[in-house]
């Protein structure tokens, strides 16, 4: 997997190419700032890419606004947000494409390497991974003419479980109810939600998606 990392952070950003370049992740850029970011990604598509939410010039939102831009030079690019801050400026932008492939982290709750190196993994595949408090403190603007609001609560909270990342084993365990059920939660998800067998996409990541971009 090749990746590129944009984290203003010289340690961190340093301490990151050494984590996944031991982990046999091969490192093909990491930079400082949002318009070296745009050069890299423009120049050479890359598997993944790691992205802060406040880089350089301004320090706000740049590296959010950078990580959409990649997604419109290369649709589809998986993107892990890694930062200290929760930002929606944007992150609907990002969320809401349909593509998948879309992660968000808050560096002080990565507690294990692995845990790290699986999310983004797993963004790399398509695959979609949240933060629990990602999630709760986007969900505070959801606006009232929700689409989720036919969900029932213990839908939402398959769903919620879905966003973070889990399959359907893991949700069961959480839970405390079998596979099958969760099971017959997702398709009354899917099917609430308008989302039919032949929809374009990933059914389960564009489940998450609306969850997130409601």
């Amino acid at each position: 997997m090749r990746v590129m990392i944009a984290e203003d952070d010289a340690l961190l950003r340093e301490g990151l190419v050494l984590l996944l370049s031991t982990a046999g992740i091969e490192v093909v850029a990491a930079v400082d700032n949002a318009d070296d970011f745009l050069t890299a990604v423009t120049a050479d598509r890359p598997d993944a890419v790691v992205v802060d939410v406040r880089l350089p010039p301004t320090f706000t939102d740049d590296g959010l606004r950078a990580a959409v831009r990649a997604r419109g030079i290369h649709p589809g690019l998986p993107v892990l947000v890694l930062s200290s801050y929760v930002e929606d400026s944007y992150a609907a932008e990002l969320l809401g494409d349909g593509a998948g492939g879309v992660g968000y982290l808050l560096k002080e709750r990565v507690g294990k390497v692995d845990r790290f190196l699986d999310t983004l993994r797993r963004v790399a595949a398509g695959g979609t991974a949240m933060d629990p408090e990602v999630i709760s403190q986007l969900l505070v603007r959801r606006k009232a003419d929700d689409p989720l609001s036919a969900l029932t609560a213990r839908e939402r909270e398959v769903l919620a479980l879905m966003a973070e990342g889990h399959n359907n084993g893991t949700i069961a365990e959480r839970l405390v109810v079998t596979e099958g059920a969760v099971l017959k939660h997702i398709r009354s998800i899917f099917a609430k939600l308008g989302l039919a067998a032949d929809e374009v996409g990933h059914r389960r990541v564009l489940a998450v998606l609306a969850y997130l971009n409601a």
